[in-house]
């Protein structure tokens, strides 16, 4: 819109006589430049992002009302839903924290479910954001008023199905992509008469004590379960329809951490200071094996296939389960005992896909019927990044609609036409790009500096022009021709299909991200104002004048602290760049050491 017609919406047919004698009254005219305004905010989820966004809006803002609904009854998302057996991160521990509050503790270098949910939930606790969650409570509609420039929520409490109306400024949805889980669509699945289970709703009183277990799926919850229950059930059958790398450690070996390191790190917070940056500085290095037809990426994929020859030691699994396509086509997963478990004398291997569920057990492509006692479907989520819930914008511009095809999203931020709304790790966010928490962060201060901007500069809406959108569509389409994740496999990268965009992931590194996010590119959003843009001002006062307990020279000093300016120095400065020694990272050395 154009600023000409910004206004013109804006004065609502008023005389130009009207305007300047409302433009006179207004309140700001007689405060102090960058008034805070009050500011209300809903975020759906209080999973890892939406406690990121409750606990930095706490620190950095004054003046704001959040309520954060979580249709769960206790906050961390993912990590309160799944707790099936072996369920632990892909990622190590000391570096699946935020990286502001490490935690000297973990018990071992992948840590479990329960691990985790701890760790979020500890945290949520120590900085008081329960204050802002309301728990049992989903979001299910969100719709834009223009007019008022402000939204109108819809929320059901889980445990009575009743709903009711609130509103805010600005909405957020942090649900997440894996949290809305999905059954295998297979005919007759509800005429199964034994124990169903998906592993993201786990049930704690299935007893799997010798019986014979059907496991359908080899993505991440399949990889982690088989092991898990092995040694309790009487009998595997583990249905594989396709192919998938395991990697058996990702360079960092899976084990306990001793009581003297653990010792180590609570008492010389430098030592895990160092301990994590290496970890960290391991998964940024693994992104140039995401390129395809490099000779790191055939190196990898070489140890790769004679790692798996020799853990499945089985050439007719051999050739069903490593893949054809090339390493980080998929998200790899640690894999831990998952090949040498299908060599056991309990797990037999199916190949190929179900045709039918009886209710008795699963009829495979081969024609054969395999009798089981329980089902375990490790069958993953939905993954096309459209809400959950209506989320209605400008002109009726519904992006739970919108999104089903082709999600298109703003660096994974926002949405064209969708005012005042924000998503943490949206589309094309750096999930599988190397550091993913750093990222997140870095999402949310994003975020949090639009915000900042709306409170203090009275403005009405802003949102990503719909040319800047496409632009960067078009620049993430052409990334991605040279990327594995383009390959002929299927994945949630592509919203679970073989051949589709690549909706989930950021084209390029997680660190190429966060510099990328750093500020703002206002250029790219469209800004309405409530009126003129510059009652800000306010009446001629800082802010800094309006407080007697301020330094009013804060500004002299006895030298040049202030930040670089130029991006190049401002970089080498926060980065400490020259003080490592170069040439000595070899990214086929963190997945295989």
């Amino acid at each position: 819109m154009s600023d000409q017609k910004n206004r013109e919406y804006h004065l609502k047919g008023n005389t130009n006589a009207t305007y300047q004698e409302n433009f006179k009254k207004h309140p700001l005219l007689n405060k102090p430049i960058h008034t805070e305004r009050p500011m209300k905010i809903i975020c759906a989820g209080a999973g890892l992002s939406g406690l990121l966004l409750a606990y930095k809006l706490q620190r950095s803002f004054e003046q704001f009302e959040l309520t954060v609904y979580e249709k769960n009854e206790d906050v961390t998302g993912t990590w309160f839903e799944n707790r099936y057996p072996g369920c632990s991160c892909d990622i190590p521990a000391h570096i699946y924290t935020y990286t502001f509050e490490p935690k000297h503790d973990w018990s071992r270098t992948f840590a479990g479910s329960e691990e985790i949910y701890g760790y979020y939930k500890g945290f949520a606790e120590t900085y008081g954001l329960h204050k802002y969650i309301r728990l049992n409570h989903r979001v299910s509609g969100a719709y834009w008023n223009e007019d008022k420039g402000t939204w109108r929520v819809e929320v059901t409490a889980v445990t009575t199905g009743n709903t009711f109306q609130d509103s805010c400024d600005l909405f957020v949805n942090a649900t997440g992509v894996l949290n809305d889980w999905k059954w295998p669509e297979i005919s007759g699945l509800r005429n199964f008469k034994g124990a169903l289970m998906h592993t993201a709703h786990w049930d704690t009183d299935v007893d799997l004590t010798n019986k014979s277990v059907g496991i359908i799926g080899n993505g991440s919850s399949g990889l982690q379960v088989l092991p898990a229950v092995h040694d309790q059930a009487g009998k595997i059958i583990a249905f594989l329809r396709s192919s998938t790398w395991v990697i058996p450690t990702q360079g960092v070996e899976q084990r306990n951490y001793t009581e003297e390191e653990i010792l180590k790190f609570k008492n010389n917070p430098e030592a895990l200071l160092n301990y994590r940056k290496k970890l960290e500085t391991r998964r940024s290095s693994l992104f140039p094996l995401f390129h395809n037809d490099t000779e790191e990426h055939k190196i990898v994929t070489q140890k790769l296939t004679q790692m798996m020859k020799e853990k499945l030691n089985n050439p007719d699994i051999e050739y069903w389960l490593i893949p054809k396509w090339g390493f980080g086509c998929r998200r790899f997963t640690p894999g831990i005992n998952y090949m040498e478990t299908l060599g056991s004398e309990k797990v037999h291997v199916v190949h190929g896909g179900i045709t039918q569920i009886t209710e008795q057990g699963c009829i495979a492509e081969n024609g054969q019927e395999y009798l089981l006692d329980v089902l375990i479907c490790a069958t993953g989520f939905n993954t096309s990044y459209a809400p959950r819930f209506p989320v209605v914008g400008e002109n009726g511009k519904n992006l739970a609609e919108d999104w089903k095809t082709e999600a298109k999203g703003y660096f994974g931020v926002a949405a064209a036409d969708i005012p005042n709304y924000f998503t943490l790790l949206g589309p094309n966010s750096p999930v599988n790009n190397g550091p993913l928490i750093a990222a997140l962060e870095a999402q949310v201060a994003y975020i949090l500096k639009l915000m900042n901007r709306w409170q203090t500069e009275h403005i009405h809406s802003v949102s990503p022009k719909t040319e800047a959108v496409e632009d960067f569509i078009a620049y993430k389409d052409n990334f991605m021709t040279k990327m594995v994740w383009t390959q002929n496999c299927r994945s949630w990268y592509k919203n679970s299909s073989v051949s589709g965009k690549v909706t989930a992931l950021w084209p390029g590194s997680s660190l190429h991200y966060i510099e990328a996010l750093v500020e703002p590119r206002y250029e790219d959003w469209n800004i309405k104002y409530k009126g003129n843009r510059f009652v800000f001002l306010g009446n001629g006062y800082s802010q800094t004048e309006s407080d007697d307990t301020a330094d009013w020279a804060y500004y002299v000093r006895n030298s040049d602290d202030s930040p670089f300016i130029g991006r190049s120095k401002w970089r080498k400065m926060i980065t400490k760049s020259g003080t490592l020694p170069g040439g000595s990272r070899l990214p086929q050395d963190c997945i295989i050491s």
